[in-house]
């Protein structure tokens, strides 16, 4: 059983209902739409599936936001559990592929497909743990002093046509092993938006496989909000400064150990 977490906030009501479209497929148990902007018009739209279950929620957070969801899921036993952007494009068979995938390696506690933008190129969601010259040079000095820590930080050197184990999924598109939940926890509320795919991703990692699986690809219309506005990219800023006070800033041996593994892993020669 597969249950679906989407988290809206002022949510194209278009986008939405395509994505619903979608995910009304027999391996879709249910889809919860928690909704931070507590909109009547996403409550009609949600209302035209039986699936769908609607959940008005005070703007806490990204995060926050699908743990409503998650812990739904947990009290349910669903089997895994899909944290989904409404503006992913994808076919629903590639969810039968992934749950196959899964069922067949218990070890994996999260999966990711191949994340394309609308022209065909590859997003680069699967990374290694950042350390602060990776996001805070990448975002706010010119290209040329971050394309040598982005080749590496965003895997870029690797192919991409093998499955890896990865310690960063970004997080428009994450399916996660329901019961491992239980062991790691739930995404971290401290995180208003934005790092808390890396800190899930890393405590995933630090017990399971997270798994970059490239047989199957989707398209994600990335809005970069942070890239668009002043006041997101502050909340960028803020909140990725509460991931390394958690984490560390320059020393974490967590970090450089992980991050050397899978860059060995990958073959990587820099």
């Amino acid at each position: 059983m597969m249950n679906v977490s989407i988290v809206t906030y002022n949510t194209p009501l278009d986008e939405l209902s395509r994505c619903l479209d979608v995910l009304s497929h027999p391996i879709v148990n249910r889809v919860f739409v928690v909704d931070n902007s507590e909109s009547s018009s996403i409550h009609d739209i949600c209302r035209a599936y039986d699936f769908a279950r609607y959940i008005p929620n005070k703007n806490t957070g990204y995060g926050s936001a699908h743990n409503i969801a998650i812990r739904e899921s947990m009290t349910e036993g669903a089997d895994y559990h899909l944290v989904l952007n409404s503006d992913v494009i994808f076919s629903a068979d590639i969810l039968k592929e992934l749950v196959a995938f899964m069922d067949s390696n218990e070890d994996v506690a999260q999966v990711q497909p191949d994340i394309l933008n609308a022209d065909g190129t590859r997003q680069y969601t699967c990374r290694l743990l950042p350390r602060p010259y990776d996001v805070f040079a990448r975002r706010f000095l010119p290209a040329c002093f971050s394309k040598h820590s982005d080749e590496r930080y965003l895997l870029k050197f690797f192919d991409h046509s093998r499955i890896a184990d990865v310690p960063y999924q970004q997080g428009s598109f994450m399916l996660f092993r329901t019961k491992c939940f239980s062991e790691v926890g739930l995404f971290d509320e401290r995180f208003f938006m934005y790092p808390e795919d890396i800190d899930i991703t890393r405590r995933m990692h630090s017990r399971f496989r997270t798994v970059f699986y490239p047989n199957v690809s989707v398209v994600h219309a990335h809005r970069a909000a942070s890239y668009h506005s002043l006041r997101m990219t502050l909340v960028h800023a803020v909140n990725m400064a509460r991931y390394f006070n958690k984490w560390g800033w320059f020393f974490d041996s967590e970090r450089r150990k992980v991050n050397r593994k899978t860059l060995d892993a990958l073959g990587y020669k820099g």
